[in-house]
């Protein structure tokens, strides 16, 4: 299965040790559809700086203005404390915090934030990368095999990616995904990985600290976002090489740590466990707060100064809460100039809108078919799973309930030789338990004999409603109702992102305000090469949210926000 960024749901402890940083330990975990064998649940230890965590603990006011400390990373960049943050873990009297929440969007004298990235996934992280001062330049020596863009690079030598014209440097690449900068990011990353070659990057990355941007991530997981939620030992649909971010290859760091790929594709686990790694070894921990669930984001425009100036870009509120190790919710609320949309979309399993959906049978995650199975109440003389959804989801719960040897009934609304299935666009060589899943749905149905034991599918098939007797009543191609008993539902048919933080949910932020948020059909209306919403001045999308779905294209998204971030920077008057 494919898995994007998102902010998957969990449950996490905070606590401040002696030596002043914050350490966040899993207790729970919520997952979203995956495969076929429990991973570890529980995570190693993150730390991240206490500068972040103090930040995120006391929420501090936008009108409180910090001393422009430096602080230091033993393994990154250094950088000035942000303003906004706080210098001692002394939280803001009440009095101040009362003042400032009645004005929240407050005083051109206060000092903001520069930049809230909301999501810790891929996307977050790789923009964290880039703003933390880490540089891209293209090798002095490199040749690009795209001729074309060989010769558009030679144009500017010596020159960072960063600040050339990203427009004019992506013209004319083709690839796999819509976005301009995400086939240009990608061309640059893995030159000829289309075509099968493995050429090295054409890139070199310098650590410059004068052009860090001081920022913030909050995820509700630990970095790495809804990779920690999917089973260890599911396999990824991209190929390990693909799943890598900037200066950290996936197969140096799996030589490394003595893993292998499985079929030039790598697990979950490893891939958790990785984004976790690379956030340490590339000293972003300083930015990033885990555990943070954001609940509103609010924005307007600042009040002139004494001078009378004006800032004409918005200033944003970001409020949420912290779960603290007791389980009370510890609130914070922050200011910001810029806000970055990196929360992927499998927060909300979609859902069939059908009497009896929630009933305590129906669910809409793999896990349910995992915890029934461990705890028995799922075997193989039970009655049939019904399994609903032609996607990889559903083809995952397929495989697992097919190597438990649970009875299966798979049903589905499109024909089975319907050329906008996904199977059709995965190679066979490199997916064949997937094409296994597609000739079963193909060869199978309710009303033949069965060549696969346990499992029938119910093709073209309109679900109209489940009984409390544990019945489902379908109704086929030709108008005929059918009651099918089952032990347990899987509706497995997508997600969508939840932007519910945001006013009206981030509807007019859709390319058609008129039509649900979706990644594949209706993403946020950005800018090609800067990723800024098109109906909001400072607010950024990135990841599936902008539709980027997979995460060797997200990182163009990040690529084209840090440029644009870094050219609002060098406008500002010294």
């Amino acid at each position: 299965m494919g898995v994007s960024d998102s902010g998957i749901s969990l449950c996490l402890s905070l606590h401040i040790q002696s030596t002043g940083k914050l350490q966040t330990r899993a207790l729970g975990w919520g997952s979203e559809a995956s495969d076929v064998a429990a991973g570890e649940r529980m995570q190693t230890v993150q730390e991240v700086g206490p500068q972040a965590a103090l930040l995120a603990l006391t929420g501090s006011p936008c009108g409180g203005k910090g001393p422009h400390d430096t602080q230091h990373s033993p393994n990154g960049p250094s950088f000035p404390v942000p303003p906004g943050q706080l210098p001692a873990p002394s939280p803001p009297s009440a009095a101040a915090m009362s003042n400032w929440r009645k004005d929240p969007l407050g005083a051109s004298s206060s000092e903001p934030l520069k930049v809230i990235i909301i999501g810790n996934g891929p996307s977050g992280i790789c923009l964290s990368y880039l703003l933390s001062g880490y540089t891209p330049y293209v090798k002095p020596d490199a040749v690009h095999p795209h001729p074309l863009l060989q010769r558009k690079l030679s144009e500017a030598p010596g020159v960072s990616i960063l600040d050339q014209d990203l427009d004019y440097l992506s013209e004319g690449l083709e690839g796999r995904c819509q976005s301009p900068v995400a086939l240009l990011f990608d061309a640059l990353l893995r030159p000829d990985t289309d075509f099968g070659g493995n050429t090295e990057s054409v890139l070199t990355w310098k650590l410059q600290k004068e052009r860090a941007i001081p920022h913030v991530v909050l995820g509700r997981n630990l970095p790495g976002g809804a990779w920690h939620s999917i089973e260890g030992s599911m396999v990824t649909l991209s190929q390990g090489q693909w799943m890598g971010l900037p200066d950290l290859e996936v197969k140096d760091w799996m030589r490394r740590k003595r893993r292998g790929l499985r079929n030039s594709r790598a697990t979950a686990g490893d891939i958790a466990h990785y984004y976790r790694d690379y956030v340490n070894k590339k000293g972003l921990g300083q930015s990033f707060v885990s555990g943070a669930v954001v609940t509103a984001v609010e924005w307007g425009i600042p009040e002139p100064s004494g001078s009378g100036a004006q800032d004409p870009s918005p200033l944003f509120q970001v409020s949420g809460f912290l779960t603290a190790e007791d389980q009370s919710q510890q609130p914070f609320s922050l200011c910001a100039h810029n806000v970055v949309l990196a929360t992927g979309t499998s927060d909300s399993p979609a859902r069939l809108g059908i009497p009896g959906e929630t009933l305590p049978f129906v669910h809409h995650e793999l896990s349910a078919l995992e915890v029934a199975t461990r705890a028995g109440t799922v075997t193989p003389d039970s009655d049939p799973v019904l399994i609903i959804g032609a996607g990889l989801s559903a083809a995952d719960a397929v495989l697992y309930a097919r190597h438990y040897n649970i009875p299966v009934i798979h049903a589905f609304r499109r024909p089975v030789d319907d050329p906008g299935l996904v199977f059709n666009q995965l190679p066979k060589m490199l997916y064949p338990e997937y094409h296994k899943v597609h000739q079963m749905m193909r060869e199978q149905s309710i009303l033949s004999p069965s060549p696969y034991e346990g499992y029938r599918s119910l093709p073209e098939h309109q679900l109209l409603l489940f009984k409390e007797d544990r019945q489902a009543l379908f109704q086929d191609p030709q108008g005929l109702q059918k009651v099918f008993g089952l032990s347990l539902v899987l509706v497995l048919i997508g997600s969508h992102p939840d932007l519910s933080f945001l006013p009206g949910a981030g509807a007019h932020l859709a390319v058609d305000p008129d039509q649900p948020l979706s990644a594949k059909r209706n993403p946020i209306d950005v800018e090609p090469f800067t990723y800024q919403s098109t109906q909001q001045e400072g607010l950024y999308a990135v990841g599936p949210l902008a539709g980027d779905n997979f995460v060797r294209f997200v990182q163009g998204g990040a690529l084209a926000v840090a440029s644009s971030l870094l050219r609002k920077e060098a406008r500002k008057p010294p």
